[in-house]
């Protein structure tokens, strides 16, 4: 391979980093450790794949936007809502992406690029597609925070929610909303839901 990796290596440690990286807008809801960005978006990509799927969309492309959608935040940090209230000049995520991405192989730097440029337009169906599901990740994981005795966690809960836009991911979510965490466990050993 002719092309230099040196900086495709360097991404990857740094987007290690996201394994770190805690989700911080649960510190609001008094959850101590949150999840991870990584894990976050592990997750996204599940469920980009399963509402792109039900949607008629690409599944793959939906995923593959999932899992770039957060890769920013390796040099941001996870800026919260309230955070992003003081933000005036927050960072542009096509921007950060540019700066990341400098230095790899053309092909692989402009597929990246192009990635994030599309979920942040929002407009093709795979990119609604994932930004649903990072809606329905939040919602996912607020409802398993509840369980855990997060009560505060309520108001991601009903925030993400209210921001889902395709059907699936507004159906999913109140079947989400229906079952207990723990519902999985139960049906997988035989026993009744409680």
């Amino acid at each position: 391979m002719a092309d230099d990796l040196s900086a495709v290596a360097h991404f990857l440690f740094e987007a290690g980093t996201l394994k770190q990286a805690r989700r911080t807008g649960w510190w609001m809801a008094g959850v101590r450790d949150p999840e991870s960005v990584a894990e976050h978006s592990w997750r996204t990509s599940l469920i980009a794949t399963i509402i792109a799927k039900l949607e008629g969309a690409d599944p793959a492309r939906a995923a593959f936007l999932a899992v770039w959608h957060d890769t920013q935040e390796t040099r941001t940090g996870d800026v919260n809502y309230l955070g992003k209230k003081y933000s005036a000049g927050a960072a542009d995520p096509r921007e950060v992406t540019a700066d990341q991405t400098a230095g790899m192989p053309d092909a692989l730097a402009s597929t990246v690029r192009d990635l994030v440029a599309e979920y942040e337009a929002k407009e093709s169906p795979e990119a609604i597609c994932a930004k649903d599901a990072d809606k329905l990740e939040c919602l996912l994981q607020g409802i398993e925070y509840k369980a855990q005795g997060y009560g505060n966690a309520q108001r991601w809960i009903d925030n993400s929610r209210a921001r889902l836009v395709t059907e699936t991911a507004q159906r999913l979510a109140d079947e989400l909303l229906g079952q207990g965490s723990l519902d999985w466990l139960r049906t997988a050993l035989g026993e009744k839901p409680a």
